[in-house]
């Protein structure tokens, strides 16, 4: 929950010099508060910058006072919507049950859905980061195409802490999840506490196809090294 519509704009402004030197073959993807949808759109239409919310409802209309539907989105050029994050599961009671919903609806609506899948720190220091995991994802992905699908995993306990998950284990825990899926192509990123000092590191990983990325988001050039990994 960042940034006014002139705040968005001042951030674009600061952030397409960076995109001059960005290989081809990588894919950016701004996620960003549903009050700056539409400005955003207007102004990345014709870059390569696809644009994502971050949330969706599991019907199209109805009687669900501030939620955001599918064709709301897409009407606007939204392509990518995430889905399930921490944050939404811990605040706001996201399940497993309303997760799986939410990404059918954006899929019915031709929007890719970001699933993120992690475990908190009590669940590591207990041994149940997998079954966990291989729990979400068994629930969340009842029926979803998974060739229209990305996942994100987010350890929880490395979110905003400025704790980031050791690198070869993200890798490991990703291995495994790529396992559980009908589609091992399906892109599965890395999300917790990602910033311009880690991410070239993050990104060697075999298993690792990209970042989900927070706070370090929030600052054009900042934002700007991480899309230029090297």
């Amino acid at each position: 929950m960042f940034k006014t519509q002139m705040e968005a704009q001042e951030f674009l402004q600061g952030f397409v010099g960076h995109l001059d030197e960005v290989p081809e073959d990588r894919e950016i993807v701004l996620c960003v508060p549903f009050t700056d949808l539409w400005s955003m759109s207007k102004n990345l239409h014709g870059s390569r910058v696809r644009l994502g919310a971050q949330n969706i409802h599991w019907e199209e209309s109805g009687a669900y006072t501030g939620e955001v539907s599918g064709p709301m989105l897409t009407e606007m050029g939204v392509r990518y919507v995430i889905v399930g994050h921490s944050e939404r599961r811990e605040y706001f009671g996201e399940t497993d049950k309303t997760v799986n919903l939410r990404l059918r609806a954006a899929q019915r609506c031709g929007l890719i859905p970001i699933l993120c899948v992690g475990e908190s720190k009590q669940q590591r220091d207990f041994g149940e980061t997998e079954t966990h995991i291989f729990a979400q994802l068994e629930r969340g992905l009842v029926e979803i195409d998974q060739h229209k699908l990305v996942i994100a995993y987010e350890p929880i306990w490395a979110i905003g802490t400025g704790e980031t998950c050791n690198c070869q284990e993200a890798n490991r825990v990703i291995g495994l999840i790529r396992s559980k899926l009908s589609n091992p192509d399906v892109p599965i990123q890395y999300g917790g506490s990602v910033k311009p000092e880690n991410i070239d590191e993050v990104m060697t990983q075999s298993e690792i196809d990209g970042a989900l990325v927070g706070g370090a988001s929030l600052q054009p050039d900042s934002f700007g090294r991480i899309v230029n990994f090297r």
